[in-house]
């Protein structure tokens, strides 16, 4: 019985947190790379992603079905994952013209950091393999 109590929500670990260098081209005043703060998402704050990820599209007969956009998804949990840079702070998007975490992460990255990032952050979420192999696994 003793073994249960560790499911218990205070015996629980907190959400998994690390530093990561995304880019060697954001440098502090010695011109060494920042690294960017990352956290975990528990999995109410994941629904809430793929919710919003979510497109109406208007079909045969005028009929709207529901369409998953798994490349907003991504960038909405790489978005929600990150804790510094402040993604959220009105003067950072303003210097990048964008609104939103998501679009200042497409914006502000190179593609490259941006899906060395996204893998990052999958992997701290608990995601194992690339997240359009689990989104192929959903649809069959």
């Amino acid at each position: 019985m003793s073994e249960f109590s560790a499911f218990f929500a205070q015996a629980a670990a907190v959400e998994a947190t690390e530093e990561f260098v995304v880019s060697k081209r954001f440098k502090d005043k010695d011109g060494k790379p920042i690294p960017w703060k990352l956290t975990s998402i528990t999995e109410e704050e994941n629904l809430e992603l793929r919710k919003a990820s979510n497109k109406k599209v208007k079909g045969r007969n005028g009929v709207y079905t529901s369409e998953f956009d798994p490349n907003e998804y991504l960038a909405k949990m790489v978005g929600a994952s990150v804790v510094y840079p402040n993604l959220k702070d009105a003067e950072l998007q303003k210097s990048y013209g964008v609104k939103g975490a998501d679009a200042l992460l497409r914006k502000m990255l190179l593609p490259g950091e941006f899906t060395v990032l996204a893998e990052r952050v999958q992997a701290l979420n608990g995601y194992d393999q690339d997240l359009n192999e689990l989104v192929d696994e959903v649809k069959n």
